[in-house]
């Protein structure tokens, strides 16, 4: 009979209301038999003590419902963002604070380059952090004129590219396409707005960055998850599950040692391949969502509607946005949006969908109503993920179709000064990510990084929806603040709730698997302002041990 192991903890916090806390935790194969006291867990047959956690705190192994496999992709490219930002392996990228940084780092990686003809290909770029002036042709071109250059903005909505891959691609003041951005003379700057501007130069990419995925990527996916404490990842748009090839890609690497469980959405419309109907797509995903495997789920599907706030892409409802810019671009026509989720939704698919601005939202909220109208269907669990400038009305309206809200709380940090000075002003900006209206409404939320976009890191995401604190040290809407026990139930049950993976993760009960996160720290027991700072040791993924790769302070007791 296999043995069931006991793990004393120092605090465990089980987020099941029933028993929120205990003693112990109590293993056997890769599921929780029970929690409890020692006593009580040592009283079950065949049972080992381990108390390799005696001196940590548990909790349920966080849930990321919002992220890109992608990922672990990106550190193959020149990381030129603003913020520090540590890599799967741990190592810290110090952030680029101007755009003469941008642009020394980027010599530097060009000297590097062996090849003269291959590309130079950097990400984490927001222009919104410089306003003095904008990142063109004229700065990329002192790094080379004759390799191209790409920068993935870290938005993930729009790119800067040089003056040789301008020219490679043909892009010059003749070229008419929504998204290519042109000076006063009506020269292309080299910004490249939204999904139809930015495939103009999309063969550089090929193979690369947050869209691309190959085993490689995902373990180091996977050990961003371990270094976080995250047991539950989602790839939220892959663009290669319509050939079997690319399904091949998420088996080969998602094995028994494999340290995370990983939700795979198809990307359903306005990206990716096209060469299946939505009616064939829909029925392929139903018959992969068969084939799913206890780490490795397939079957769902994410749509997308609009871009960036703090790229002035987004769509935006009256008033618009703070300085009168131009409302944003539809990433798909209303009516394919609707076509798309009217299919998906009658084939029984769980559908997210990407809503930054309210104008957005009010579209989810408008199709859906007529959707269900028509084809009802319980406990659906459609979401709205980002969900930012989502009103109060909105959220009742959300919360009597049944739809749940994913909400970006790491823009607050990321972006709330922007927000606040340049993009929506003091006012809107204090409604945004209003996670307090929508459990005050009754809406099921969860919180998400968007890895790359932001870190992945949910104590870092709790944090910020508990303080809402800028980087410069504002409150970004003080009473749109939730308790930290919202929030740490919002990164457990709440991401696996709208995973509909609720039945299996995001609480300890017996029954459930045995994922849990491993901290130095109780998030429950700590400042607001700290939980960010916590130590995570590593996770228990289906019972197995994994050890994170970022350096632990010294402390003793370490575990």
């Amino acid at each position: 009979m296999e043995p069931t192991i006991v793990y004393p903890a120092r605090m465990i916090r089980t987020m099941d209301p029933a028993r929120p806390t205990a003693e112990a935790i109590a293993v056997r194969g890769d599921r929780i038999r029970a929690v409890g006291t020692v006593s009580e867990l040592m009283a079950y047959p065949n049972t080992v003590l381990d108390e390799r956690y005696a001196d940590a705190v548990l909790v349920p192994g966080f849930v990321e419902s919002h992220s890109h496999a992608g990922t672990g992709n990106m550190w193959n490219d020149t990381y030129v963002g603003l913020m520090d930002r540590t890599d799967p392996n741990g190592k810290l990228w110090p952030g680029c604070r101007s755009i003469d940084d941008i642009v020394a780092r980027l010599i530097e990686a060009d000297a590097e380059l062996k090849d003269p003809d291959a590309p130079l290909l950097a990400w984490g770029l927001d222009p919104i952090y410089f306003p003095g002036e904008r990142l063109s042709t004229k700065h990329l071109d002192r790094v080379s004129t004759t390799r191209p250059i790409h920068i993935m903005h870290t938005s993930a909505h729009s790119v800067s590219v040089n003056s040789a891959a301008l020219e490679v691609y043909g892009i010059d003041a003749d070229t008419k396409v929504i998204g290519v951005v042109k000076d006063a003379n009506g020269n292309p700057t080299g910004e490249l707005q939204e999904m139809v501007a930015m495939a103009l130069v999309g063969r550089l990419t090929e193979g690369r960055g947050a869209m691309f995925t190959n085993p490689a990527a995902l373990r180091a996916f996977a050990q961003d998850g371990v270094n976080t404490g995250t047991t539950t990842l989602t790839d939220l748009g892959s663009q290669v599950l319509m050939e079997d090839e690319g399904v091949d890609i998420y088996r080969s690497a998602v094995d028994e040692d494999f340290p995370a469980r990983i939700n795979v959405f198809h990307f359903g419309v306005g990206v990716g391949n096209v060469s299946l109907s939505l009616e064939d797509a829909a029925k392929r995903l139903v018959l992969l969502r068969e084939q799913s495997t206890d780490k490795l789920r397939f079957g769902n599907v994410k749509l997308m509607l609009d871009g960036a706030i703090q790229g002035f892409t987004a769509r935006l409802m009256e008033p618009g946005y703070y300085g009168d810019q131009p409302n944003g671009i539809w990433a798909v026509s209303p009516e394919e949006f609707h076509e798309a989720f009217e299919t998906f939704h009658r084939a029984g698919i769980l559908v997210h969908v990407h809503c930054n601005g309210d104008q957005t939202t009010q579209l989810f909220i408008e199709t859906l109503e007529a959707i269900l109208s028509k084809y009802p269907r319980p406990d659906h669990r459609h979401t709205a993920t980002h969900s930012q400038l989502t009103t109060s009305a909105q959220y009742r309206r959300l919360a009597a179709l049944g739809a749940c809200a994913n909400i970006f709380a790491n823009h607050i940090w990321a972006w709330g000064d922007q927000h606040m000075d340049l993009t929506v002003g003091p006012d809107r900006a204090s409604r945004m990510n209003a996670a307090a209206t929508a459990l005050r409404h009754g809406v099921p939320i969860s919180l998400h990084s968007d890895t790359p976009v932001t870190p992945l890191g949910p104590l870092h995401t709790m944090k910020h929806a508990a303080t809402r604190l800028t980087v410069s040290g504002r409150v970004m809407g003080e009473h749109e603040r939730i308790s930290a026990a919202d929030a740490l139930e919002a990164v457990t049950l709440g991401g696996a709730y709208m995973l509909k993976m609720d039945h299996e993760v995001g609480s300890l009960e017996a029954g459930k698997f045995a994922d849990v996160a491993v901290l130095a720290e109780d998030p429950l027991d700590v400042p607001a302002t700290r939980i960010g700072e916590i130590h995570v040791y590593g996770t228990m993924v289906g019972g197995r041990h994994h050890a994170s790769n970022v350096a632990a302070p010294v402390m003793a007791g370490t575990p």
